[in-house]
């Protein structure tokens, strides 16, 4: 493989403090998922990522579904979004079973190139004013 074909690899979050620690950072919420990203503040090393589907989602069978199809989607599609030195993990929702592929993947990509917006100060003004 030369250097102009190489993928943009995406490293693995394996341990719970990891997962813990991308908790306190920004949160994008989604129909399909929830994806949480922390900037690690490390330019140089290689982002990761991490998923998350709960019991309360399904049986084993159903959950393993779901996890691959976010491997997939990250692998084909966001992947090269994702900024070195952050970490990033996905929470799946129910709806990951039933969206089609194409619809995951589009909206993983969206949420992956999303940029915050900018909090407002709480300065006490109402918002409509």
């Amino acid at each position: 493989m030369t250097t102009k074909d190489q993928k943009h690899t995406v490293g693995r979050l394996k341990s719970r403090p990891q997962f813990l620690a991308v908790r306190e950072g920004e949160k994008r919420r989604g129909g399909l998922f929830l994806l949480e990203v922390l900037d690690r503040k490390e330019p140089d090393s290689q982002a990761r990522v991490g998923f998350t589907v709960t019991k309360k989602h399904g049986n084993a069978v159903e959950r393993n579904r779901m996890r691959r199809r976010l491997k997939e989607a990250v692998r084909l599609h966001a992947g090269f979004a994702m900024q070195p030195g952050h970490d990033y993990v996905v929470v799946a929702r129910r709806d990951v079973l039933e969206a089609s592929f194409k619809e995951l993947a589009a909206e993983l990509k969206f949420r992956v190139e999303t940029r915050p917006k900018h909090r407002r100060s709480g300065d006490g003004r109402p918002r409509n004013v």
